[in-house]
């Protein structure tokens, strides 16, 4: 009988393993740098020559070898981290050499060195195809490097997928981006060819590396995001909705301070931005998930690019909750301001939230009270004099003989010490602050409002109707009329009372007053319209609720150019910020911008 099944020569099974870890450049210097980071270097060094088809070198400062284990670290399943079966569920480290060397050794000409440091002699090793040519003492400085030429040399199938240099280079800088950001109290470095792709200094937190890697006022858009829950705790940084933009964008995760893809908690994240952004925003994102033993399975892909959850659906959210909490902060808000500092987050000893507490918003106590008002951040200094502007009636809105202010209508505090407040434009409300002075989208703030108001009615009874003394009849085309009915339920929670009327029209029994300009039967009409043929809008809602909400805030909020009395300008200002995102309205523009008096001072030359 024909024997079919045979073992495979040491050299074959070597580079089948390779397959599993080493893909292309980029796959040897991660596997590298990770155990240079595991071996506790404080710099590691990447060289390249051909986008790393050529030529890799990677050196770093951190713990040496022995010659002995130098010389294990060559042999397959050796390693240093683990020593039986349970230690994989709490692996906490890349893996200290040994486990990567063999399958890249099997796949190029190798060279390592190492040392210990002290008085031991340095070792190096010259390997070929996975065979070892030569093992010398070798005079260097306590560390390790290891020099990788021609990549699958031996394996011409697979190096003819290898992409351009240009576009290996790339890769390998994308994967030492992963790598710095995971570990910013470490310094880095990568060249090409002798130029210099990154440079990065050993700093005290990520943001600091992140404004390192991309500039300053990149660094300076995002945003602290704290959150726990059940043995799971998320930090990060994320992107304040005015800065994000479309197409490509930065979005790294690391689980215990490894770098891992997940969409699935991607996606989480995004919905955390839910009527903070506009259709088609890519805010970035930069979160540290730190899981508790045995939470996570970091195992289940052979380069560990993926991990598995425990509790995925805790993990994805506390990860909504937590974007959704930072961003209903003022910082979220957008800033006229020019020179902001990034904010601080340090990986290695995350601060902020309270554990246990899914959703903490950064630095809030378990102790501390939920009461506080947002408005009350923004209010002036106690003891600032209440009176408006000299020559100015505060109460009246009207200068003190009696002439019209024009377009500037100031407004005192009332007697909880709410700022003065000026329409401008009859578009803008201007509000005194104890940091400088808000600027806010009349039109936007109220959408926010309507569509919070209405949202939470849902969860009700709904909102309540005006009885029409005389109802409205209109006529819709066919596809309106359907539109309207199959939502009829819904329009009623509105405020809506339709009935139909046969044929092409409806009739309107009672609607909404959400303010005194409002026209019901205009906002009925385009709302109808919207939903109908859609939009941005209504294509970014959840469900027939939000679509129903977003429209009736977009089309029924005070307009921009109406003139609001100093009692409407007021109820705008308290009622924006009662709401949970009091910084953004449904279409993902700011209500409010900021401008500090840092900003002010500057501009005057006081500083």
């Amino acid at each position: 009988m024909t024997r079919r099944i045979h073992i495979l020569p040491d050299s074959v099974a070597n580079q089948i393993a390779a397959g599993e870890v080493v893909e292309r450049p980029a796959s040897v210097v991660k596997e590298l740098v990770e155990n240079a980071l595991d071996a506790g270097a404080r710099s590691v060094q990447v060289q390249l020559d051909g986008g790393g088809k050529q030529r890799i070198r990677v050196s770093d400062d951190g713990i040496g070898m022995g010659r002995e284990d130098a010389l294990l670290s060559l042999d397959r399943h050796a390693t240093s981290k683990i020593s039986k079966a349970g230690d994989l569920s709490l692996v906490s480290t890349f893996g200290f050499r040994g486990e990567a060397l063999p399958s890249i050794a099997a796949v190029s000409r190798l060279t390592l060195e190492t040392s210990e440091g002290g008085d031991s002699v340095g070792t190096i090793l010259r390997v070929e195809g996975g065979k070892i040519l030569t093992v010398e003492a070798f005079p260097r400085q306590p560390g390790t490097t290891v020099e990788v030429l021609n990549l699958f040399y031996n394996a011409p199938a697979r190096r003819k997928f290898l992409k351009s240099a240009a576009a290996e280079a790339r890769a390998v800088n994308e994967v030492m981006i992963g790598l710095a950001l995971a570990n910013p109290s470490v310094g880095f470095s990568l060249s090409s060819k002798g130029r210099v792709l990154m440079e990065l200094r050993p700093v005290g937190d990520v943001a600091t590396r992140v404004s390192d890697l991309w500039g300053r006022d990149e660094a300076a858009t995002l945003l602290t995001a704290s959150g726990d829950g059940a043995g799971l705790g998320v930090r990060g940084l994320i992107q304040r909705p005015d800065a994000a933009g479309p197409g490509f964008r930065r979005a790294h995760l690391f689980v215990n301070g490894r770098p891992f893809k997940n969409p699935a908690l991607l996606r989480a994240a995004d919905r955390g931005y839910r009527t903070t952004t506009a259709a088609g925003q890519r805010p970035w994102l930069f979160l540290y998930l730190q899981v508790t033993d045995g939470g996570v399975d970091v195992n289940v892909h052979p380069a560990k690019l993926e991990v598995r959850f425990q509790d995925r659906g805790g993990v994805e959210a506390l990860v909504e909750e937590t974007v959704r909490a930072a961003l209903a902060g003022a910082e979220s808000s957008a800033t006229l301001d020019s020179q902001l500092a990034p904010p601080t987050l340090a990986v290695r000893e995350p601060t902020g939230g309270t554990p246990g507490k899914a959703g903490s918003p950064p630095g809030k106590e378990s102790g501390e009270s939920d009461s506080v008002s947002q408005m009350a951040l923004f209010l002036a200094k106690k003891g600032q004099s209440g009176a408006g502007a000299a020559g100015e009636g505060p109460e009246t809105g009207t200068k003190a003989d009696g002439s019209d202010p024009g377009v500037e209508v100031p407004v005192g505090p009332s007697e909880a010490g709410r700022p003065r407040l000026w329409q401008i434009h009859d578009t803008y409300i201007l509000a005194e602050t104890r940091e400088g002075l808000l600027i806010i989208d009349q039109h936007s703030a109220h959408e926010r409002v309507l569509f919070q108001k209405l949202m939470a009615g849902f969860q009700a009874e709904g909102q309540e109707g005006q009885r029409l003394l005389f109802p409205l009849t209109l006529r819709l085309t066919p596809a309106e009329v359907k539109q309207v009915l199959d939502l009829k339920g819904l329009f009623s929670k509105a405020g809506f009372e339709v009935e139909d009327f046969g044929g092409d029209t409806v009739i309107l029994q009672s609607v909404p007053n959400p303010h005194r300009y409002f026209n019901a039967e205009r906002c009925f009409r385009e709302m109808v319209r919207e939903l109908t043929e859609g939009s941005d809008l209504v294509r970014s809602a959840k469900n027939q609720h939000e679509r129903i909400a977003m429209t009736f805030a977009c089309k029924g909020a005070v307009k921009a150019g109406q003139r609001l009395s100093r009692e409407e300008m007021a109820e705008l200002f308290d009622s924006l910020f009662a709401t949970d995102l009091p910084y953004h309205d449904v279409h993902g523009r700011p209500t409010i911008v900021r401008l500090g008096t840092g900003e002010l001072e500057r501009k005057f030359g006081r500083h």
